[in-house]
């Protein structure tokens, strides 16, 4: 087949096209009309923000929080988290130094490969394409497995700004300690025998993946989405921005996301509610653009063994509560992420029984 006739298959870079100005969008990033984004829904039952630093010297009122942002929303902000507030400023600030590169540097961390056919999950660019007729979202992004280190891809881990690599390490690694506590924590709401089952999933052999996202401004935020709906395939995702931009879906409405200065989103991932056999749910969730200005994010996304099997916790199964979610093995969970993702689908709806 013709280079020529592959082209599609080749995102376009959302960020020059912002920079370009245009008051009309390529059709490529345009949603159908009962797709569009809408302003998130005031809830008279605001996502918690729970206090870490409290929730783990044993403050029952900051577990009761926990407990309901879980049962509720899946997810919740974290303060107290013991992350300084300079290295939130430094990985938000190489984060944006990164997308600030000429745009022939970045695509040296290319995540197309094979003559630009084929998409990789690592690196820099945009959504796997499957088909001509697959709406884009309106963002550019750069994957890096940080954990285990040595599935580390260094070709990949760009030389500028210098410090990138140095503090992106020890943001995850901080962030870890941030996920593993919260698992202890997610473990007791369940009401798993063993506390420590969940942060076990994140052993030698777990994977840490980072994304870094940039939304452009966009001319017509209404008729784009700047991620489309979806869950993560994590244990759980921790995720720093800069502005607001992100909404969760609850019965049925849309709600945004607060931002709150020196807060973490931190959210279950569909793993949890596999094992969990339900009682708790991964959010659906997604980012609206905006015309104003940019948003940037980093999402640590801390999951399983790739050959782990996932399944109900057998002590969550009984006969008044019968097993919700069959068995797969994390890798091939991940990739019917992805693809599942290209559809605008659920993962996890595959796994359903």
């Amino acid at each position: 087949m013709a280079d020529d006739e592959q082209q599609w298959k080749i995102p376009p870079n959302v960020q020059e096209l912002a920079a370009a100005g245009r008051d009309e969008l390529p059709s490529r990033y345009v949603v159908p009309h009962h797709d569009r984004p809408t302003s998130g829904v005031a809830s008279d039952d605001p996502i918690p923000v729970v206090d870490i630093s409290r929730l783990s010297s044993g403050a029952a009122d900051e577990a009761a929080k926990l407990r309901s942002a879980l049962q509720n929303w899946g997810l919740f902000l974290a303060v107290g988290h013991g992350i300084e507030p300079a290295l939130l400023g430094e990985m938000m600030a190489v984060t944006t130094n990164f997308f600030n590169l000429p745009l022939e540097e970045k695509q040296k961390y290319t995540n197309l490969v094979g003559g630009k056919k084929e998409h990789q999950l690592q690196g820099y660019g945009g959504d796997m394409i499957l088909s001509e007729s697959q709406v884009l979202d309106w963002s550019d992004r750069f994957y890096l497995i940080v954990e285990p280190e040595p599935r580390r891809l260094y070709d990949l881990w760009p030389t500028q700004p210098p410090s990138f690599g140095d503090i992106l390490h020890r943001y995850s690694t901080r962030c870890r300690e941030l996920a593993e506590g919260v698992l202890r924590e997610v473990a007791k709401v369940v009401g798993l025998r063993e506390e420590g089952c969940l942060v076990d999933m994140l052993d030698e052999n777990a994977v840490t993946y980072v994304r870094l996202n940039l939304y452009p401004r966009c001319p017509r935020p209404e008729e784009v989405l700047g991620f489309r709906p979806h869950s993560d395939a994590s244990v759980l995702t921790v995720v720093l921005n800069n502005a607001a931009g992100l909404q969760v879906l609850r019965d049925g409405e849309w709600y945004d996301v607060p931002v709150v200065p020196g807060a973490l989103v931190v959210n279950l991932g569909d793993t949890v509610e596999v094992v969990s056999n339900g009682l708790l749910k991964s959010p659906v969730h997604k980012v609206v653009a905006n015309s104003e200005s940019k948003r940037v994010s980093v999402a640590a996304f801390y999951t399983a063994d790739p050959e782990r099997e996932v399944e109900p916790a057998p002590e969550l199964v009984s006969e008044e509560k019968p097993r919700r979610y069959g068995k797969m093995k994390n890798s091939d969970y991940i990739r019917k992420l992805h693809e599942s993702l290209a559809r605008r689908e659920r993962a996890i709806d595959r796994v359903k029984i």
